[in-house]
């Protein structure tokens, strides 16, 4: 038993590495193609990375400091918190993530896509996006805003990513104000397709309410504690049509959950009717699987 439970623990590490060395490389090369040519901030601690590098260049007359000098240390305080509050398993890979992609910031040569400032802002956004996700999907993340994005999200219960998106925009005003406002607006474009790809590709923190009507409540509450362990209220009532009683779960899950859980019901008990709600925000205590 101990030998089957290491070696899935071990592919689970791999799989784990592997899907953050590919987001580190393509987020990497996004700064270096798409970024680069637009002339682009990308927003959050790569954002003021890059206004830093271009201050020093353009109104200090200075070389710019390698992306690694800037982003590193940048990244310490989100760190710490990665660490106190959302798991060191989590931080590691995450603190892995922002060093490969910084090294490899600095050592790729930059490759010109496409001059199409409109092209490189959407498709830009979506490789941004992309990159961010597969290491958030593996439990680790980018670093910088990502990590005090998630611990919003963990500990008050808030999908927390638009709130980014508007603090994105105060550095791009900054931006714009110093280096002209049409790349700060085109960054903008860059930013939402990045931050709308993020919440299509990862829904652990996005939520929905069920609503289902059913004969078989108890069945159906042992599904769903297995499957996500989220608990549910039962509520007694008289369907109009023919007057007889009904009863009525009511849960909240993470949008990533809706689909077995969907699937598990339908299996249980076919005439189950479920009415599912996309939920913005609650209060009180919700369970969220450990990071690590």
């Amino acid at each position: 038993m101990e030998t089957v439970d290491s070696r899935k623990r071990m592919k689970k590490e791999l799989r784990r590495l592997l899907f953050c060395t590919a987001g580190a490389a393509l987020y990497a090369f996004n700064l270096q193609s798409f970024v680069q040519a637009g002339g682009l901030f990308p927003g959050g601690f790569a954002g003021i990375t890059l206004l830093i590098q271009q201050i020093c260049t353009e109104y200090l007359g200075l070389p710019a400091p390698p992306y690694t000098m800037i982003y590193i240390p940048l990244n310490l305080i989100p760190a710490y918190i990665g660490i106190r509050y959302l798991g060191k398993r989590f931080t590691f890979y995450s603190i892995y993530v922002i060093a490969l992609s910084s090294v490899l910031t600095d050592i790729l040569p930059t490759v010109t896509i496409t001059y199409d400032v409109l092209l490189i802002c959407i498709f830009g956004g979506i490789l941004n996006g992309a990159a961010i996700s597969l290491s958030l999907y593996v439990g680790a993340s980018g670093g910088g805003t990502d990590f005090i994005s998630i611990y919003f999200s963990e500990k008050k219960g808030i999908d927390a990513w638009n709130y980014i998106f508007m603090g994105n925009v105060c550095i791009l005003v900054t931006a714009g104000i110093l280096f002209g406002f049409d790349r700060a607006l085109y960054s903008i474009i860059f930013q939402y397709c990045s931050t709308q790809v993020i919440q299509m590709l990862y829904k652990r923190y996005q939520k929905h309410t069920l609503l289902i009507i059913t004969d078989q409540p108890n069945v159906l509450y042992g599904r769903i504690k297995e499957l996500t362990n989220h608990d549910a209220t039962l509520f007694k009532g008289i369907g109009c049509y023919e007057g007889t009683e009904r009863n009525m779960l009511y849960s909240v899950v993470s949008s990533a959950e809706v689909s077995k859980v969907l699937a598990a019901i339908k299996e249980a008990d076919p005439q189950a009717f479920v009415n599912v709600i996309k939920t913005t925000q609650i209060g009180g205590w919700f369970y969220n699987r450990p990071n690590d």
